[in-house]
């Protein structure tokens, strides 16, 4: 049997049913297991051993020791609870300490949570965000799109100084491809705006809001119709809804972040409804590609170039000079890739309809 010094840890008591704390000891004699206070050895609450209940150890938290008749000793001191439990005849220390103490598994236990989270990032989050994009009623996009639009054009974009002239022939071409798309014209707005940090550029909200910035205009000179096949370019990205999609992608991406690192704030709520539209403004290299393919198709249906478009990839690589290609570091398809992607499409269209 162990001796009184062997056994002395250093603790609180507390009486049950109260929350009065008394320095004390709990040693070992006779058999017993007793808290006795700093100052006197008369015990405060003693007990057989096997009749103690001992919580397990978890990192430093104190260890709580619960005798039979509800008293309460506790103590930070680990090793010294962790020895008593050794000394009689008790090897097993707690689960939760053994998994702390043996690093290999710890290991295993967080590549796991990895491994599962790219099998929920490959397989399931497609398979939510489809379903999410299913059963979305009108208002959210139209939320999404209010506060984007809200926060952009107090941030980044400004008022639109093209005349009225150039607005009304853009508008009128805008009018006659969004007539012939499936959600037809009174689904989409055009919109007019200078360009700021954004620069030469076009892009549509889940909405149906669709925005031109004046510089787009301006890179384009007089050809109007090739404005008009990158705007149907865009109709494309809301009929084919790729802006749900990432912005629903992106909110899942958030839940999986938080699943392994824990709470990141409002980020959801703001993600879906204060900015989230912004995650619209870039797309996958499939939904560009998807998106030129209906530009070709919908001006085609409106009496205009298909392949109006290609001549926007044109004025990119020469005056911008983008001449990048594709590499599977990319999001999007290169600029020459998609202007020859969008002549072979119109090529293919051409020849289905002449053998019909």
């Amino acid at each position: 049997m162990a001796s009184d010094a062997e056994t002395s840890i250093r603790g609180d008591w507390h009486p049950r049913d109260s929350s009065r704390s008394v320095p004390a000891r709990l040693v070992q004699r006779e058999g017993q297991i007793a808290a006795v206070a700093d100052n006197d050895l008369t015990p405060l609450s003693a007990s057989g051993f096997a009749a103690l209940d001992i919580s397990d150890r978890v990192g430093s938290i104190p260890r709580r020791i619960q005798f039979p008749d509800g008293a309460l000793f506790e103590t930070f001191d680990n090793d010294a609870v962790d020895r008593l439990l050794r000394a009689n005849g008790r090897r097993n220390v707690g689960f939760i300490h053994g998994l702390e103490g043996f690093r290999p598994r710890l290991i295993a236990f967080v590549v796991g949570v990895f491994l599962l989270s790219g099998l929920v990032y490959r397989f399931a989050l497609p398979l939510l965000v489809e379903v999410a994009v299913a059963v979305t009623p009108p208002v959210v996009p139209e939320l999404m799109s209010a506060g984007t639009m809200e926060t952009m054009d107090r941030t980044v974009l400004g008022k639109s100084a093209l005349d009225d002239a150039k607005k009304r022939a853009i508008s009128d071409g805008f009018a006659r491809i969004a007539e012939k798309s499936a959600r037809g014209a009174s689904a989409y707005t055009l919109n007019f705006r200078k360009g700021g940090a954004i620069g030469p550029n076009a892009f549509a909200l889940p909405d149906g809001t669709l925005i031109i910035t004046d510089e787009l205009v301006a890179l384009a000179g007089n050809d109007t119709e090739m404005l008009i096949g990158v705007l149907a370019h865009e109709i494309g990205h809301v009929e084919l809804e790729h802006s749900l999609r990432q912005i629903y992608r992106a909110a899942g991406m958030a839940g999986l972040i938080m699943m392994i690192a824990g709470d990141i704030g409002d980020s959801v709520e703001d993600l879906l409804v204060q900015g989230g539209g912004l995650l619209a403004l870039s797309y996958s290299r499939s939904a560009e590609a998807a998106a030129d393919r209906y530009s070709v198709e919908l001006m085609d249906k409106a009496g205009y170039d298909p392949t109006a478009i290609a001549r926007f990839f044109d004025i990119i690589e020469k005056k911008l000079g983008d001449t990048s290609e594709t590499s599977i570091l990319s999001s999007h398809p290169g600029t020459p890739e998609r202007r020859k992607a969008i002549l072979d499409y119109e090529a293919e269209l051409h020849r289905k309809t002449t053998e019909n």
